[in-house]
């Protein structure tokens, strides 16, 4: 059937590749559904039309190839608008949600129109809409609609990804949106692609090689209903940890919301972001959807082909199983599944040029179609060797909702682990728990007893403090306990195992011991983290004490809880400035970016007591202190790098040190000590303080020291 169709033209189309693929005198659409008994392509003029112009019912004869509907549309161009509707059979209990009375998105659309689904949704549930009994279409009022991209009309300029080598990378976590939503950031067009361009300076003068950006695929903000009970405001799906368009950058983070040109700002600040010499690697979540449970939205997988994309219950397939936490997980084992998500992350490379991928709760993508963990799964395993995803960083967030955690054995070879462990030894080393001194000892070498195996190398591990998932780095020292309440669920959201310390206060304080004491810690945790053996990640507002007011799961505030206070760079400069300055010290030095571990033969690293001598491990409390041979880490020009001797006292009590002793015509020079006040507790490279006396320190309680071995007469 054909409704008002003027001047296009319906021909069989091909299977080749799914999605809508304009080319030179027409359009290529191709949906995957095995089970529908009829497909319906509608097109549309305009974003707010509430009908189709043209109505496409494919011939299941013609226009279908296997388990693949296709048509070939020719007169139409890139821009047009599309959806689709899906006829089969409607029984849950078997797996299967066909309703032809629904509009359903593409799977692989590559943008979509400024809409709500949810918001349209609630619509059709107001009006009795929502089920199939009444044989009504389901309302546009609010829907989006799939764009139809043409990737070759946009000039890269010659960009290619910069694939930096882990060892060389620092991450930098940040919310694309958050980043410059504030008015305290003073671009043009905030929470936007181009705001974020216009803070690219900022992110070239901290030091950072990568920027992970939370989820861009295409999300809605109005999943959330709950309401702040203290604004009476409703919350957001700020995060974006739930999906609707996986090859679709987001549309309300573009300026400009004409349909498609969510495409060209991204790739506008890709581009620009490698010219300053930036890395960007997405956060990407393939474990669930956000079309929810059996009580959930259908408005995508569910009505094309429910029981292939997601996990169900065998015997009970009107349910879905929840390893996400977020009501359903993908069926990552399946080959369609699998096609479809080696299929999106190879756009991403080749279209988008992304650098690499944080992929949430990657667990999920372990497990097969009865939601077992296998010991060698395809999916991890295709990813890692997929020869267009080759250079590409991929990160595993190596647990998920259901008990699957990885941390040291995600399956898959050279998959690197955010490594939780680091995160929580190193804050309770900090705080100055006891007889944690060992394992944080550990954590800085490099993990070896989580990732020294099967050839794995120190770049296996990221290395954190903080994430957006928990404390800010100055609520870790300014809370000891979550403030959650605006989140709508009376504080019952959230971690309470946060291992942080408020130094006596909760919250921001005006008592200068107070304050100083933060101020140390904070530089504590920055330091620790760029001395460490793997890849260092920070978040991305901690150099500037970013704050949410101790709301350590601000998933749902899009608001200034959220938001970067730009003001802070200049209220916290002198932790903006250690932070850059412990940026520049870990990129100036190959002895903390090596490749491999520490040997066990050569004195690569040698670790001291407080007196000089070899430590009693089983002894050790509050203190560490090592020695790096730089000669162990060769510079570029094949020259032996500096000696280090680095030293933590995170007792109550200040102590003497013993200094191991230098080879003739080298003295000890300081390089960083956190119990200095101000700009002085950390030197700017060439300007290492002398020390005057070369076998003693005093190092005072909760302090880091580090200390560069140098020429005796040196230049400053």
């Amino acid at each position: 059937t054909i409704r008002r169709m003027k001047s296009v033209q319906i021909f069989e189309g091909r299977p080749d590749t799914l999605g809508a693929a304009p080319l030179k005198d027409g359009v290529n659409f191709a949906v995957y559904s095995k089970n529908a008994s009829r497909v319906v392509l509608e097109l549309f003029e305009k974003a707010c039309d509430k009908q189709p112009t043209v109505s496409i019912e494919l011939d299941p004869v013609k226009n279908r190839t296997g388990s693949v509907w296709h048509v070939f549309v020719k007169g139409l161009k890139a821009n047009a608008l599309y959806l689709y509707r899906v006829d089969g059979e409607y029984n849950p209990t078997h797996g299967n949600r066909f309703n032809f009375n629904k509009y359903l998105l593409d799977p692989y659309a590559k943008a979509f129109t400024e809409g709500s689904v949810f918001r349209s949704y609630n619509l059709q549930m107001e009006r009795g809409l929502a089920g199939i009994e009444n044989g009504k279409l389901s309302d546009l009022s609010d829907f989006p609609k799939c764009v139809v991209i043409d990737d070759n009309d946009f000039d890269w300029q010659g960009d290619r990804p910069l694939n930096y080598p882990l060892n060389k990378t620092i991450l930098y976590e940040v919310h694309l949106k958050g980043f410059t939503a504030s008015p305290t950031s003073g671009v043009a067009a905030p929470g936007t692609y181009k705001g974020f361009m216009e803070k690219i300076p900022h992110l070239k003068e901290l030091g950072i090689t990568s920027v992970e950006l939370l989820p861009v695929f295409e999300f809605d903000e109005d999943e959330n209903g709950n309401i702040n009970p203290k604004t009476g405001e409703k919350l957001s799906n700020y995060w974006g940890y739930s999906t609707i368009g996986f090859f679709a950058p987001k549309t309300t983070f573009a300026s400009d919301k004409t349909p498609g040109q969510s495409v060209r700002e991204f790739k506008e600040l890709v581009r620009q972001m490698h010219k300053a010499g930036l890395e960007v690697i997405l956060d990407v979540v393939f474990n669930h959807t956000a079309e929810g449970n059996e009580y959930g939205y259908s408005f995508s997988f569910k009505g094309l082909e429910n029981a292939v994309y997601y996990l169900l219950p065998y015997h009970e397939k009107q349910y879905y199983m929840n390893y996400a936490g977020c009501g359903n997980s993908i069926n990552a084992a399946h080959p369609v599944v699998t096609r479809f998500i080696l299929d999106c992350l190879r756009y991403w490379v080749s279209e988008m040029h992304i650098d690499g991928f944080r992929f949430d709760l990657a667990s999920v993508l372990t497990r097969d179609q009865y939601g077992n963990i296998q010991g060698f799964p395809f999916l991890t395993n295709a990813i890692a060797e997929d020869p267009v995803l080759a250079r590409t960083k991929i990160i595993a967030e190596p647990w998920d909702a259901g008990g699957g955690y990885h941390v040291g054995n995600f399956p898959g070879g050279r998959w690197s682990e955010w490594n939780d462990r680091f995160r929580n030894d190193i804050r309770r080393f900090v705080r100055g728990d006891e007889g944690v001194a060992t394992a944080a000892a550990t954590r800085i070498a490099g993990s070896s007893d989580l990732y020294n195996h099967s050839g794995r190398l120190p770049t296996a591990s990221i290395n954190f403090i903080t994430s957006h998932d928990g404390f800010t780095l100055n609520d870790l020292v300014s809370y000891n306990g979550k403030h959650n309440d605006e989140n709508g669920e009376s504080n019952r959201d959230g971690s309470d195992d946060n291992n942080s310390y408020n130094h006596g206060f909760e919250g921001e304080a005006e008592n200068p011991k107070i304050e100083q004491h933060r101020i140390q810690s904070i530089k504590n945790f920055v330091l620790c983290l760029m001395i460490s053996q793997g890849v260092p990640m920070m978040t991305a507002g901690d150099e500037f004490r970013r704050t949410q007011n101790g709301n350590n799961n601000a998933y749902c505030q899009d608001n200034e809880i959220s938001w970067l206070n730009w003001d802070y760079a200049e209220r916290h400069a002198e932790i903006l400035h250690f932070t850059r300055q412990a940026i520049a010290l870990r990129k100036n030095h190959p002895v903390f970016t090596r490749c491999r571990f520490f040997s066990e033969h050569n004195p690569e690293i040698e670790w001291f007591d407080i007196g000089g001598r070899v430590p009693d491990w089983n002894s050790v409390k509050r203190f560490l202190a090592f020695r790096l041979n730089g000669c162990s880490a060769k510079k570029d020009d094949g020259s032996c790098d500096n000696d280090f001797y680095i030293a933590a006292n995170t007792d109550i009590y200040d102590v003497t040190v013993t200094l191991p002793a230098l080879a003739k015509g080298k003295k000890w020079r300081r390089v960083a000590d956190t119990s200095i006040k101000g700009v002085d507790s950390i030197c700017f490279p060439g300007k290492e303080e002398l020390l005057a006396e070369q076998r003693r320190y005093v190092l005072p309680a909760h302090a880091f020291l580090v200390l560069m071995a140098a020429d005796e007469i040196q230049s400053n």
